[in-house]
């Protein structure tokens, strides 16, 4: 992931929580969209489309297009519609284990 973000956070001193996306500890705002926290953490892939691997991130942020597919915790949901918790673990849902063993 990158370190440097074209986005900002509003709020200089959120409440901050513990969260991991892909294995990685990230401090998010509690309470602030999952999908522009992540992106403000620098966050630039949330997933790669099944087809031909192209990277996907937020686009609409209003839950019509699905670009923002991750995996919240063993559920693949749409980032844009659900808040920052603590303890979250996050992943890109092509790097779940599809059962087979294999991730």
């Amino acid at each position: 992931m990158k370190t440097a973000s074209p986005f900002r956070e509003l709020d200089p001193t959120p409440d901050r929580v513990r969260v991991w996306f892909d294995g990685v500890p990230l401090a998010l705002p509690r309470g602030d969209n999952l999908a522009a926290a992540l992106l403000a953490a620098g966050v630039g892939v949330f997933r790669r489309t099944p087809a031909s691997g192209a990277p996907r991130a937020p686009y609409c942020m209003m839950g019509a297009c699905f670009d923002c597919l991750v995996a919240v915790d063993g559920v693949v949901r749409q980032a844009c519609m659900l808040a920052v918790e603590d303890g979250q673990r996050i992943a890109r849902p092509d790097r779940l284990d599809n059962g087979d063993g294999e991730e």
